[in-house]
């Protein structure tokens, strides 16, 4: 049976217990505490860092599915989506995702690029989190190079006040205008199931299909016969599975100990544009075929954790993981006409192995006055690539080992009941680079009614990782190579945040939060491009990267009804050093946000909707003047805006939700840019691809939960 055939078992697996179960269900409330970059989880408010929280209330009201839903409609934070591969990467503060770390649980995960950089978000499941935690800043103290403009922490749901849970799930989407259920549009299962076996253990598997059948636009789909630059698809087509098992084992309140595993299988297609109409003078005949190509990623993680505190207070967390993400292709012919492959070549592109293991000890004095850490972090990542990546280029496959050992420690100190500082520092040791060292110092302060200020000074060098160093993806329709000569960048970060919270009785709270910044990135590491011997990417230390900003937010809940606005404002100086010519004037950007959701108890309804606003951004490019020479110019990309709305619907006391939504209801395809190197005169025009239009998209969802 083929898997998309279950579409139709899942939705009468929903309907059936939404007919069949009647007896109510308590809601389980989850503590608003945060554990990244703390000592022991504690409140926000107590953190000694500024530490945003995407609660599961947020992930279920934005009905988001992977990590690029969600982080959408966030400020200073920017999802880049690429239809010629897939992927969709993060940027913070203009900072790319190869200085932002996303973990799991604490630790980093593995993808096709890298550990815990380069993070594809749409290949980040989002069924089983509890809470999504947000620290913007360098954190290179607590997680390591390659920290520089902050971290995600996705922390994943550890127990369960019922005996069973069976929550299965359906989600269908329209792709802009396209889709019918069957080839066209997103389709979404998934089920879970958690059991508490006894009270010391509890387990929980869950299982997604995610089957994104591409943007067509004007293309004209796998099947066009004619050489027209039609054929294939603007917004390539891939299917994801993705299974989780975790088994967690607490024997009494001062320890916990889990075993989390997951595997993920992603396949994506693509289509040359190309066709050779292969045709045949003797019969006057033709037979259309193209160079197609398959991709494949597929990720195992193991991952091992043991927390807890002894006797005498000493608090420890030790972490054990071992991940792979291997990419593999099939390249083939196709003939059009009769959907046949031949000359098909089938083989692992390019595998990463990632041994990763930390451990902390704080909490020495058992005082409410001081406290210290120390910690160690070794990660080692074994690449491999084949011999047929390289067209020709080397005759054997390519293997490389890169490392890091670090240790670090901190202290926090209470200095009165309002005053907190926590200096630190790390010492990273790395098997191919000279010893380096982050420092940082974090300081809270409670200003009394209501307010606190916090502020973060902290330097962080970015090693190069794995793939800039030695990647080697070279195809027909790739040529991107690592270098191994890169050296270190060193990166630095000063952060000042602003908090005020009013409460008025029960019903009203006030949140808001000023906030101010810094970010200095040496030797910047980047993709440059060569025109020597046609189309050529290779990693170099090309830049230095300066920004600053300053924003404003504010969340308000009224009873049932609770919104939040945002403003930043940042400038941003970047420096080619390689270039003949260079400008380090600061180009201004702005970004606004807000959302609002009202409850209706009575009808068991949540109204939510969403909105973001990207000015335009601007860069310096190299152009050529009438007379044909070079001369900087200012490039511009167009401002944009994008609009969420959804309606959730519950019945029977809670356990049936229906959610109806749209995505992107301003309809943003393309955006006007001429922010690119090289072009005539005023710089190149061109549009850049953002979303796939205005989608529409229903979920439905039962929680089947006994005991």
């Amino acid at each position: 049976m083929s898997i998309k055939t279950l579409h139709f078992p899942f939705f009468l697996l929903l309907t059936i217990g939404a007919l069949g179960q009647q007896d109510s269900i308590p809601q389980e409330k989850l503590k608003e505490v945060v554990i990244t970059g703390q000592y022991n989880p504690q409140s926000v408010k107590k953190s000694v860092y500024q530490v945003e929280v995407i609660s599961r209330a947020d992930i279920d009201r934005q009905a988001g599915n992977n990590l690029a839903d969600l982080l959408n409609q966030s400020l200073n934070i920017t999802v880049m989506p690429s239809s010629s591969t897939g992927k969709s990467t993060v940027e913070m503060f203009g900072l790319n995702s190869q200085y932002i770390k996303i973990l799991v649980d604490n630790v980093p995960v593995i993808n096709d690029e890298g550990l815990g950089n380069f993070t594809d978000l749409t290949q980040i499941n989002l069924d089983d989190i509890q809470q999504i935690e947000i620290v913007k800043g360098s954190m290179g103290v607590e997680y390591g190079a390659n920290a520089v403009a902050g971290i995600i922490n996705i922390i994943t749901k550890k127990s369960s006040k019922y005996k069973w849970e069976v929550t299965p799930y359906l989600q269908e989407e329209t792709i802009g205008k396209e889709y019918n259920g069957i080839n066209k549009g997103r389709h979404i299962q998934s089920v879970r199931v958690g059991h508490n076996i006894n009270p010391k253990w509890y387990t929980y598997a869950t299982f997604t299909h995610n089957d994104f059948d591409g943007f067509l636009n004007n293309k004209q789909g796998q099947n066009h016969l004619f050489n027209d630059g039609l054929r294939g698809y603007e917004w390539l087509p891939k299917d994801q599975i993705h299974a989780k098992a975790y088994l967690g084992f607490t024997p009494n309140t001062n320890h916990r100990f889990f075993y989390r595993f997951e595997f993920f299988d992603e396949e994506t297609k693509y289509f040359n544009d190309i066709v050779d109409p292969n045709y045949n003078p003797a019969t006057d005949t033709d037979d259309p075929i193209a160079a197609d190509d398959i991709y494949g990623s597929q990720r195992f993680v193991h991952l091992f954790n043991a927390a807890g505190k002894f006797t005498k207070g000493l608090t420890y967390d030790f972490y054990l993981s071992y991940q792979q993400q291997t990419r593999d292709i099939e390249s083939f012919q196709y003939r059009i006409r009769t959907g046949e492959k031949f000359d098909v070549k089938d083989f692992e592109y390019e595998s990463r192995k990632a041994y990763f293991t930390k451990g902390s000890l704080s909490n020495f004095l058992d005082s409410d006055v001081i406290d210290f850490q120390v910690g160690y972090e070794v990660n080692e990542i074994h690449g491999y690539a084949s011999s047929f990546a390289g067209e020709g280029m080397f005759t054997e496959n390519i293997k490389r080992t890169l490392g890091t050992y670090d240790v670090y420690g901190s202290t926090e100190i209470n200095i009165g009941k309002r005053f907190s500082v926590r200096p630190g520092a790390r010492a990273l040791f790395s098997s191919k680079f000279d010893t380096m060292t982050a420092l940082s110092l974090s300081a809270k302060y409670d200003l009394g009614n209501g307010y606190d200020l916090r502020g973060i000074l902290g330097t962080c060098p970015k090693l190069p990782t794995y793939e800039e160093l030695y990647t080697y993806f070279v195809d027909v329709n790739h040529n991107v190579q690592g270098n191994p000569n890169l050296q270190p960048e060193n990166g630095i970060s000063a952060f000042l945040h602003l908090n005020k919270i009013f409460k008025s009785g029960d019903k009203v709270n006030f949140d808001t939060i000023f906030s101010t910044w810094y970010l200095n990135v040496r030797d910047r590491i980047e993709l440059v491009a060569f025109l020597d011997d046609g189309l050529r990417y290779q990693y170099g230390n090309i830049d230095i990267y300066r920004t600053y900003g300053a924003s404003l937010t504010s969340q308000m809940t009224y009873g049932n009804l609770g919104l939040n606005a945002g403003f930043t404002f940042s400038g941003v100086s970047k420096v080619l050093d390689s270039a003949e010519l260079s400008n380090d004037d600061y180009l201004h950007s702005v970004q606004a946000n807000g959302n609002a959701f009202y409850r209706i108890p009575k009808w068991g309804t949540t109204l939510s909707a969403y909105i973001k606003y990207n000015g335009p951004e601007y860069q310096f490019v190299t152009s050529e003047d009438l007379n044909g020479d070079p001369v900087i110019v200012r490039g511009k990309r167009d401002s944009f805006t994008s609009v969420d709305a959804t309606v959730s619907k519950s019945f029977d006391k809670d356990r049936f939700q229906v959610t109806l939504g749209a995505r992107n209801l301003t309809d943003i395809k393309r955006i006007n840019t001429n922010a690119l190197q090289g072009g005539a005169h005023e710089g190149a025009g061109t549009s850049v691809l953002l979303g796939y239009g205005r989608s529409y998209f229903l979920k439905l969802l039962y929680k089947f939960n006994f005991g």
